[in-house]
Formats: structure tokens, sequence, C-alpha cells
């Protein structure tokens, strides 16, 4: 199989990449400037619309997951254009490209978010529920539209609406490893926010399954079956590293750490349940999040 993929230097591309390259499969990165153009490597600049069409042909998949990382700094009016900017170009001039192909790939995977649905406390979510408000929310309905031009062609479109992605590498578990190390990890405010979670080897799994199953198409929670509360997370952790968690963050301390997006990514509620990946039988390899924590970490 001849797999296309952006954003592959990332910490999920560069897992994807190897996975993909460990069971034979033919991997092409399409790399933004600053990237090492690599052997078979090819050129793009959302920026600026350069992306030339012949090199597109013949893939039998394409994933893209640029865009810039939306929780590495203040939510200021310029960087949130930037994060805006990031995926909907992106995806626009990918999009633009692929729908007029004369030897298109079968499916085009393109990386969205759970943020799709805002904030909601303790409701289910499924990928059929309504999207929700807020920055993030308007952003990934917009992100998600930008592929809406693939639809009707030949082309399987799937929209993954990733969750919080647990890796030491990476990722909100990497940067919260250090406090909860030092037995100073505490919840968020009440620690009542659910946090849908998947992790890094599970996601793989994910786009791979997306990939190959003709069945999923439009929108797909990726995300563990057994979401949990920002309390309940924090406990299990703690227990993972065999550190106590008796300290909490109170909500403003985090409004004025972060601003903005402390309100939409560490505040927010979102019970996302990966119900087309169950129906179409995916197997997760971390269904639960001790389980999932503990081949993590090593522990």
């Amino acid at each position: 199989m001849k797999v296309l993929i952006s954003g592959s230097y990332g910490l999920i591309g560069s897992a994807l990449v190897r996975s993909l390259t460990a069971q034979g499969h033919q991997v092409t990165r399409l790399v933004r400037p600053g990237r090492p153009v690599t052997a078979g490597a090819i050129a793009w600049d959302p920026s600026s619309g350069t992306l030339e069409l012949r090199s597109l042909e013949d893939f039998d998949a394409v994933v893209h997951l640029a865009g810039e990382n939306i929780a590495s700094g203040r939510w200021t009016a310029e960087r949130k254009q930037r994060i805006r900017d990031s995926r909907v170009r992106g995806t626009t001039l990918l999009c633009s490209r692929l729908k007029n192909l004369e030897q298109p790939p079968n499916v085009a995977v393109f990386a969205s978010a759970i943020g799709y649905y805002g904030d909601r406390a303790d409701e289910e979510l499924d990928e059929d529920s309504p999207p929700g408000h807020g920055f993030v929310a308007n952003l990934v309905r917009e992100w998600e539209a930008a592929s809406q031009p693939l639809e009707g062609t030949s082309i399987r479109v799937v929209r993954l609406r990733i969750g919080v992605v647990l890796s030491k590498d990476g990722g909100a578990l990497a940067k919260m490893l250090p406090t909860f190390k030092r037995g100073l990890g505490g919840k968020f405010s009440s620690g009542r926010q659910y946090m849908s979670w998947i992790t890094l080897d599970d996601l793989v799994g994910v786009i791979e399954h997306t990939i190959t199953n003709d069945n999923l198409s439009g929108p797909v929670n990726a995300v563990g079956p057994k979401p949990m509360t920002n309390g309940e997370f924090t406990k299990t952790l703690g227990k993972v590293l065999s550190r106590p968690t008796l300290l909490s963050v109170p909500a403003f301390a985090l409004h004025l750490a972060a601003g903005e997006m402390a309100e939409e990514l560490l505040l927010a509620s979102t019970r996302a349940l990966p119900k087309k990946l169950q129906e179409t039988g995916y197997h997760f390899l971390h269904p639960d999040l001790e389980s999932g924590l503990r081949t993590v970490l090593g522990k």
C-alpha cells in the first residue's frame, strides 16, 4: 500500500510512519518549508498554495495530520489566526488537488478533534451529536468543512475527531509527568470535567483501521471506550506512578496561566464515545485508562 502523510514529523505522524513502514507499506512524507525533503518526499507550502498536482497521483491513501499545536501557547488573536490557517488552508489546498487527480487515492483521512463538541458536561457524545460553541468548536467545524469538496468523489473521506493522546514523548501527558512524578500533581478545579483519551498506539491502530475499512466514512471519534473525569484521570495517574495526588489547581490559577485556552482545553468537559469504531470492529489495545498508562509509562 502506498500512503502519503502530512504532519509526518509530529508525535502522531512519526508513530504512524514507523508502524506502516514496519508492515512493509510504502510511505511518502508531505513536508512543509523548514522540514527536510528526504528522498521520495513531496514538498508543499499551504501558505503560498504550492503543491504540484502530479506528485499526488497513484497513492492508495492520504493521511493529513499537519497543523500548528493548539496547546503550545496562549491564544492571542494572532496565534488563533495561525492555528486556523495551519488547518484550514492546508486542508483546502490538499483537497483542491486531490479532487482533480486522474488516479486519486481510495481514502483520505483528515485529523480533526473532539473539540468539535465543546463543553458538554456529562452528556455522552457520538458522531451524530451536534457541535458545541467556542473557539475550538468553531475552528473544528471550519476545519472539517474544508474537506467537504471531496464528498461525492470516488475518494472515501474520514474525519478523525481525536481526543487527548497519551504518550510519554509528547502531548498533555508528557507535560503532566514532571509535576506528578514529584508528588505535586492534582486535579483541575472540581475535576468533574470529562477527558476523552486514547493511547498513541491505539490512535495509530485507529488510523490504520480507517484506511483499510471501507465501512468507515465521515466523522469518527478517535477516543478510547472509557472516558474519565479529570479527577479520575488524576487519581489513576498517581496510582500508576505511586505518587500522591492530593492537590488541586483552582480555575482562577488556570485562567491566569493559560487564559482562554484553560477554559476550553483544561476545564471543558467532553465525554465522547467511539461508536463508529466499535461498530466496525476495532479492537482497542488499551480499553481502560490504568492499563493504557502502565503500557505508555512502562509501569
